[in-house]
């Protein structure tokens, strides 16, 4: 459950906090850009903001321009979304998703980063059609091919793009991964260069209907090394507000 409360004094530490690590944290990602030859700007810094509660969400947002927000969990993000002061940030879906809690999805968010079916991308298409609105989407690689993780495997991604892309009111804007979780710094980069790798051969075949303008890897333990190996998007959460809070 996310933290509901907080005394003014510990939300002001917060607070304070949020603002030194998104300092931090954009310094890191300017370096590392440059180091992968693109500038800053070419690089999304998506907060990931489970378990964060909105007054802390918003201070980033309001105070810290932060732009993009994911969340992991459904109910979660029900629940604080009439808080959040979304009017100049996107929020997206960055967690495994169930086909049947698609519905409650479609008025909060402006892109699921978690698509790995071609049963989900129905539903999403259907519900988007039904709204009159495009949902643009990235389709999840189970890069480390960890049955623990979701996400299409390498092999079959082509397959899946290839079936997706004919289903109305989708826009299928890139791929997304969670790499196998490792201390060895070198075992990381491996996966991130495959999944670049995957993302870049994908590109090269201009697949109908299919756009590979997004690779969302890395989180707050590796984002460098992830913007060095050709990522865009990075999902940093505890980096940002720091360990934690499950009630």
């Amino acid at each position: 459950m996310t933290e509901r409360a907080l005394d003014k004094e510990v939300l002001a530490q917060r607070c304070r906090d949020v603002t030194e690590n998104l300092k931090a944290i954009r310094e890191n990602i300017a370096r590392a850009a440059e180091k992968s030859g693109r500038s800053p700007s070419d690089i999304t810094l998506l907060a990931a903001t489970k378990t964060v509660p909105p007054e802390v969400i918003n201070h980033a947002i309001v105070n810290e321009g932060l732009t993009h927000i994911g969340e992991n969990k459904v109910q979660e993000l029900c629940s604080k979304y009439d808080e959040l002061k979304l009017e100049h940030c996107s929020c997206e879906f960055i967690g495994h998703l169930q086909t049947n809690k698609v519905k409650q999805l479609m008025d909060k968010v402006d892109r699921i980063q978690s698509v790995d079916s071609v049963k989900l991308a129905k539903e999403i298409s259907r519900l988007a059609q039904r709204d009159g609105r495009v949902m643009p989407i990235l389709i999840e690689v189970n890069i480390g091919g960890e049955e623990s993780k979701s996400g299409v495997a390498p092999e079959a991604l082509e397959e899946l793009l290839g079936e997706i892309a004919t289903l109305p009111n989708l826009s299928v804007q890139g791929l997304m991964t969670i790499p196998p979780i490792s201390e060895n710094i070198v075992n990381t980069g491996r996966f991130f260069s495959k999944m670049y790798k995957n993302f870049i051969d994908i590109k090269a075949k201009k697949l109908d209907n299919i756009c590979m303008d997004y690779l969302s890897m890395g989180m707050s333990s590796d984002y460098e090394l992830a913007i060095e190996s050709g990522a865009n998007i990075v999902r940093i959460g505890s980096s940002i507000f720091g360990k934690r809070v499950y009630r």
